[in-house]
């Protein structure tokens, strides 16, 4: 008998019932409570990035990073794009000096929460357009993850990369990528955008990137001997499990969108 369902199946289901709606809801809000959202969504990934890279000067590095992050955020929220970025450059330094032997994995987990949550800050910005463009991340990076589990599963086939994470095939992450490009167009059709190749293709490389973020944190617990990052939400483990794929997805799109329209990056990611 097929068994396509894992033993945490039950539980991954349930969380994700529950935290959908509240995501899509504050998103949909966006302003203040989007941010604060993204904001403490980046704090909870310091401190589980900080548990799994055994930091020293666990509190100091904690303070120096959540402040550059905190700091970073409120000026995109005032669309100070610039010095968000100047604000996280500093925070990475001071980082840095902050855990002096251990600097790269200090400056690294800054990085890591910054990439993951300032993107969808600065693509959501205060018009409907903004919505759409994080709902097409989220549709990305939740149809890719969805998707490869459940293929990889049913299919399996030679492994993705064995030496960094086991369970994962090349016919979950095949799967995973022609999802989430459907799912991304999906979004797209919905709120009546126009189709085009190139939008098709921004999709497919945020979906490659989303995997390539999934791999780099199973690569760094497994580095570090660690399973979960924390047991924050039942049967995803902690954030920088759940998020790990939102790191590349959403920092690919900000990347594409700035490239195309810098100052409207909703513009320049779905508009062709």
């Amino acid at each position: 008998m097929l068994v396509i369902g894992g033993s945490d199946l039950k539980q991954r289901t349930l969380s994700a019932l529950v935290l959908v709606p509240v995501v899509l809801g504050i998103t949909w809000l966006g302003g203040p409570l989007f941010v604060l959202m993204w904001g403490l969504a980046g704090l909870v990934l310091l401190h589980e990035w900080s548990g799994v890279a055994r930091l020293s000067n666990e509190r100091i590095w904690f303070a120096v990073a959540g402040g550059a992050l905190v700091c970073a955020s409120l000026l995109l929220h005032l669309g100070s794009h610039s010095y968000a970025l100047s604000a996280m450059l500093l925070g990475a330094a001071a980082c840095a000096f902050a855990v002096p032997r251990q600097s790269g994995w200090a400056v690294g987990g800054l990085l890591w929460a910054g990439a993951t949550v300032l993107p969808v800050m600065a693509l959501r910005g205060a018009g409907d357009l903004g919505f759409v463009a994080v709902v097409f991340i989220y549709a990305v990076v939740w149809g890719t993850d969805i998707f490869a589990y459940f293929v990889g599963r049913a299919v399996g086939g030679p492994k993705l990369w064995p030496s960094v994470s086991p369970n994962k095939t090349r016919s979950g992450a095949i799967g995973g990528l022609v999802a989430g490009v459907v799912a991304a167009l999906l979004v797209a059709l919905f709120w009546d955008l126009p189709f085009s190749w190139p939008l098709a293709l921004v999709a497919l490389a945020m979906s490659t990137a989303a995997q390539c973020g999934d791999l780099a944190e199973s690569a760094l617990k497994r580095l570090f001997g660690v399973k979960d990052a924390s047991h924050l939400i039942p049967g995803h483990g902690g954030l920088l499990d759940r998020l790990d794929s939102f790191a590349g997805a959403s920092l690919m799109a900000l990347l594409i969108a700035e490239l195309r329209a810098p100052g409207s990056p909703a513009v320049g990611l779905l508009l062709w």
